[in-house]
Order: C-alpha cells, then sequence, then structure tokens
C-alpha cells in the first residue's frame, strides 16, 4: 500500500480537500472521499478533479452522498439512511491512493461510531492537516493523543496555510511528531496553484513507510 494515506484534520474548514487535491497532484495518487455530507452539486470529489492536473488520477465515487451540510449521522437521519463503518471497502487499486475523510476525527456516523472508526477500519497510514488558528495547537495534540490512543499508524503532520513559528515549535517539541510538509497560501485555487504547491510538496514529502 505504497502512498495510501488517509488525510484527516484538526477540526472542520481547514483545508483538507485543498490539501487532498496538492497531495493527489503530488503523487499521482487516485482519489476517494468515502462520505460527502452536503453540496452535491460542488463536491469534494469534484473539486479534485478540477483543480488536478495530471492524467492518471482515477476518483472513486463516494460510498454515501448525503444531501444536507451537516455530520454525516444527522444529514443520514434526514436521508433516511443508516452509515455503519462494515459499509466501507477500500476502493481497489494498486496506485497511490488520497481517501479523504470529513471532519475532524470525532464526527460521528452514527450514535456507536466515529470518522476515527473508520480511519482504523480502513486501515491506512492518517496524514493531520493543521491549519493555525487560536485553539489549534489544542486541537491538534488532542488529535495527536487520540489517533495514538487507538493504535493508528500516524504518517504524520501537514501543515496548511502561513507558517506559524511559535505555534509549529509547541506542537512539533509537545509531540515529537514528524513533518511531512506545507501546502502554502494560494489566493485563488486553480490547476496552477495546485500544480506549484505539488512541486514544493514532492520536495519535502518523506515516504513515512
Amino acid at each position: 500500500m505504497h502512498h495510501q494515506y488517509f488525510v484527516t484534520g484538526i477540526g472542520t474548514e481547514i483545508g483538507k480537500t485543498v490539501v487532498a487535491a496538492t497531495l493527489v497532484e503530488a503523487l499521482q495518487a487516485d482519489y476517494w472521499k468515502p462520505i460527502q455530507s452536503g453540496d452535491l452539486d460542488h463536491t469534494d470529489s469534484m473539486k479534485v478533479q478540477n483543480w488536478i492536473s495530471n492524467t492518471q488520477t482515477r476518483i472513486f465515487p463516494e460510498r454515501f452522498r448525503l444531501t444536507m451540510p451537516l455530520s454525516p449521522h444527522a444529514s443520514a437521519a434526514i436521508d433516511g439512511v443508516e452509515i455503519k463503518v462494515s459499509d466501507f471497502q477500500l476502493p481497489s487499486t494498486d496506485r497511490p491512493l488520497i481517501v479523504e475523510g470529513a471532519g475532524g476525527l470525532m464526527v460521528p456516523l452514527n450514535h456507536q461510531e466515529t470518522m476515527l472508526d473508520l480511519m482504523q477500519n480502513l486501515g491506512l497510514p492518517v496524514i493531520l492537516v493543521v491549519r493555525h488558528y487560536l485553539g489549534s495547537i489544542n486541537h491538534t495534540l488532542l488529535s495527536l493523543e487520540v489517533l495514538r490512543s487507538r493504535g493508528i499508524v500516524l504518517a504524520g503532520l501537514l501543515y496548511n496555510g502561513a507558517e506559524n513559528v511559535a505555534s509549529e515549535k509547541a506542537i512539533e517539541a509537545l509531540s515529537g511528531v514528524k513533518v511531512l510538509g506545507r501546502v502554502g497560501e494560494m489566493g485563488h485555487i486553480s490547476p496552477e496553484a495546485i500544480a506549484q504547491q505539488a512541486e514544493l510538496l514532492r520536495e519535502t514529502f518523506v515516504n513515512p513507510g
């Protein structure tokens, strides 16, 4: 499973899809979003497809496409469906693969299982995306502790956005985590911007395997 990863984040709206697209382009990887919750006319799969330039990537269809932009458990209830971790299997591919989660680690899929259970079930090394804001150090360290408590393999941490030296020094000193690189700020997200960031990421991305 060389270069196959599950991409999650320390919360919502931190740019997981931008990072996932950059990883897809950097590795010329396939892409899978297991759950799309809301925004079905402009899904994350569509965004990734529109942002990448390489011709090797295959976008696998979502297992669940939910109509409301809510937590998966709430959106599924509105749609009259039930999500269970046992419903998911990795796409059949021997190519690099980026799997993108929804929200953070503890987002509920139902009243018993969370996104963390899905990560554990799929068994891929996890890349944790961090974007800086007030409280992001706490959210990062909590996320790392939860991943470790479940015995989930952490590929490393990937920063998204502008550098914050004080925050990054604290995160790295307190966690001892491997840093895989950074996806820089993009004024406008486009195939050209993604390609530029992907080239930079290729230079810093260290294979955790």
